[in-house]
């Protein structure tokens, strides 16, 4: 077929296989943003795999959209909001179950907010070196009016993104 080549990504500063005075790995923290989209799913196995190379602590992220306003009665809103945290619950877990499987600890956490917004706070917030997010992106002219979730956390958090095919 053809040739295999191996890149070796090249960081200004750092020598491979050299520890760097008081820097043992790249990133300490790294943080996943999960909707259990095969996108995010993507991103959880980069996040693994990362976590398990740099000796890093893993967190991952979901976020509850807020509900909206319009349902019929308070029951029907009450059932809504149960239907929601069962599912995203059964999300974390299934995330936890996979990353135990490959021997890396998996911090979950669930907030209420816009995704992308609330991604950006939270890397903030708990100082993490790096964030994934899966490349999930909109289609045709929404993309153009809207943006996706990725390109808006690439564009405003304070670390670095890694957007995942």
């Amino acid at each position: 077929m053809g040739d295999i080549e191996i890149i070796v990504p090249y960081y200004p500063g750092i020598i491979p296989g050299r520890k760097q005075a008081g820097r043992d790995h790249m990133y300490r923290k790294i943080l996943v943003a999960y909707d259990g989209s095969e996108g995010a799913l993507k991103a959880l196995d980069a996040g693994i795999n990362l976590a398990k190379i740099h000796q890093a602590q893993l967190s991952l992220l979901a976020v509850q959209e807020h509900l909206p306003k319009f349902a019929g009665t308070i029951d029907e809103m009450e059932e809504e909001k149960a239907f929601a945290d069962e599912q995203y619950g059964r999300l974390l877990e299934a995330a936890r179950a996979k990353a135990q499987e490959q021997g890396v600890t998996l911090e979950t956490l669930l907030r209420p907010g816009h995704p992308a917004k609330t991604i950006v706070q939270v890397a903030k917030e708990g100082g993490f070196d790096l964030v994934l997010v899966g490349h999930t992106g909109l289609s045709g002219v929404w993309a153009a009016f809207l943006g996706t979730t990725a390109e808006k956390v690439s564009r405003h958090a304070p670390c670095s993104v890694l957007i995942v095919r």
